[in-house]
């Protein structure tokens, strides 16, 4: 899913803890509809509906519009460029990075990733988007340099089955920038 140009769409984005907050509400109405950030107070958004009020943006969100060069971030009242955006939300999250590295390679591939938190994972991913379908990838991000044990890839196929979605272990390798995804599908033999 592309973002528009600059000259179309350049914002102001509020940092604050894990979350970054655009107040321009027709900024966020244009955001919302590509099915980047969440409308806030709003628990299940309807993606038909226009809703006129800042958006919440993870710190995933935040950080791949600052790269695209549509946002200017703030800090504590303080511009800021998006190599310190970066910096600031890896110390708040030590493998923000890795995961960082699959929310960006998954959006630019044309998928919608929202947070994995009440399935146990690190995404959900939507083909068409949340409110239109359920999700049918959770992704759990791991970083090349970990040693999976066997019964890490069990719990993958397990979870696989008890949400009933297909389960991906993204690979990221920090020092390539790149990631592979194995995805498991709960079977009967």
């Amino acid at each position: 899913m592309s973002v528009p140009s600059q000259e179309k769409l350049t914002f102001e984005v509020y940092v604050v803890g894990w979350k970054s907050i655009v107040m321009n509400v027709e900024r966020s109405a244009q955001l919302f509809k590509m099915f980047i950030g969440k409308p806030l107070g709003v628990s299940k958004p309807d993606p038909n509906t226009v809703y006129k009020v800042p958006l919440v943006l993870s710190m995933y969100e935040a950080l791949y519009l600052c790269e695209k060069g549509v946002t200017e971030p703030i800090l504590n009242t303080k511009k800021i460029d998006c190599k310190t955006l970066e910096e600031y939300f890896i110390n708040l999250m030590p493998k923000f990075k890795r995961k960082y590295l699959v929310f960006k390679d998954l959006r630019q591939r044309g998928y919608i990733v929202r947070s994995g938190m009440k399935f146990g994972t690190d995404f959900t991913v939507y083909e068409l988007g949340p409110g239109l379908e359920h999700a049918p990838y959770v992704v759990t991000v791991a970083s090349a340099s970990d040693r999976l044990k066997a019964v890490d890839i069990v719990g993958l196929g397990r979870l696989s089955h008890s949400v009933r979605k297909r389960s991906v272990l993204a690979i990221a390798d920090e020092e390539r920038g790149s990631v592979n995804y194995i995805v498991f599908k709960w079977v009967k033999v």
